[in-house]
């Protein structure tokens, strides 16, 4: 993997998601009891080898930025290349909240591109949870002589507007590619991960800078499909896709299942995360746990079922929680209820109170909040 280099978009942040993505971009959302959406593709890279990694960031990163640091816990802490923070560099962005696509990203940084180390660039966005064979992928595009390789699944869960599909010949190569169409018919569904050679990406940066093109599926790729070699990577593992507050309710409960649990955190290749080293969770004699992942440093002394706790929750005597995703320092005082409800960071519900919300609009509680 010394001949590829990663490029992990981090700049967006989906207003679909809500309170959860008010005080941070999407790629930094907390997911899983104790990492951050980030740290899957991050992590996909670094198990295949890959030591460079830019991440380029626009607006509302500084909560990105607290949790990678300098790369260290993914082993991207280095002299020579790894983990690189590439804020807007070269264009003004007039107001705007954020990049209107990845080729503008890229041109943003273009300078940092054309000293890449590397012959070959996997790129693609920090904001879904999956586990990639990055290494296979790699291997796959070599050996068919593909300009460009795109991952994608055959299990759609993308909402059809806010999604690429991919279309194959019989011959197995990329023919078509709708974008956000209003249904997915038979289509693939694209994870927008792409891999190419340095060169292609370079000239495609410069011709889009000259024409003032923005999407990389819709201006690029779509319109080079009989001259390029395009070919599909197709994923059969899960992958959870964030684009609204039912997605992400529901993407949090797909982790109670054992199956899908064991294959988003295949031991061989492990999620890294930030350590933060905290003491193991208390759970009192009269608490109870049923069916929840409960990260360390919790305090359990009234009910938890169906639920996902992440570090340092309360959950105090007589209080119960089901059915729920409680956020770092969340503290759940005694004798209230919570029903499918999403508290982020540092909530507070206090004594008696009875929140619910339900399986298909759970209720989000913004960051800090005191209930």
């Amino acid at each position: 993997m010394n001949d590829l280099h990663g490029i992990l978009f981090a700049y967006h942040s989906d207003a679909n998601l809500g309170e959860l993505t008010r005080p941070r971009n999407t790629s930094s959302l907390p997911f899983g009891g104790r990492y951050r959406l980030i740290d899957f593709m991050l992590s996909n890279y670094v198990n295949a080898g890959i030591s460079d990694v830019g991440l380029v960031v626009h607006q509302s990163y500084q909560s990105l930025l607290d949790h990678v640091g300098s790369g260290k816990d993914w082993e991207l802490s280095r002299k020579h290349g790894g983990l690189r923070i590439l804020p807007p560099f070269s264009i003004a962005q007039e107001g705007r909240g954020e990049y209107r696509g990845i080729m503008e990203a890229l041109g943003s940084v273009y300078s940092y591109l054309q000293n890449i180390r590397q012959d070959y660039v996997i790129m693609g966005c920090g904001d879904i949870a999956v586990n990639l064979p990055v290494a296979d992928i790699f291997r796959q595009h070599i050996e068919n002589g593909a300009d460009v390789t795109v991952v994608c699944s055959r299990k759609l869960s993308g909402a059809p507007r806010s999604t690429v599909y991919v279309s194959l010949s019989n011959q197995g190569r990329v023919t078509d590619m709708p974008i956000n169409p209003p249904s997915a018919g038979d289509a693939l569904e694209s994870f927008e991960f792409y891999i190419l050679s340095k060169k292609l990406l370079l000239d495609m940066v410069e011709y889009c800078s000259a024409h003032n093109l923005h999407n990389f599926s819709r201006d690029v790729l779509l319109p080079r499909l009989s001259t390029l070699k395009v070919m599909p990577y197709i994923h059969e593992g899960y992958a959870a896709r964030f684009q609204s507050v039912g997605d992400y309710f529901k993407h949090s409960q797909d982790l109670l299942d054992p199956e899908i649990r064991a294959d988003l955190f295949n031991p061989d290749r492990p999620i890294r995360t930030k350590d933060q080293s905290n003491p193991s969770t208390y759970y009192g004699p009269e608490s109870k746990s049923i069916c929840s992942l409960v990260a360390d440093g919790c305090q359990i002394e009234g009910e938890v079922e169906n639920s996902i706790l992440f570090r340092g929750v309360v959950v105090e005597k007589g209080a119960k929680v089901s059915n729920s995703v409680l956020m770092q320092g969340t503290v759940v005082r005694a004798g209230a209820s919570l029903s499918y409800v999403i508290a982020d960071k540092d909530v507070t519900v206090n004594e008696g109170r009875m929140l619910m919300g339900h399986a298909t609009y759970p209720l989000a509680i913004a960051k800090g909040s005191v209930v």
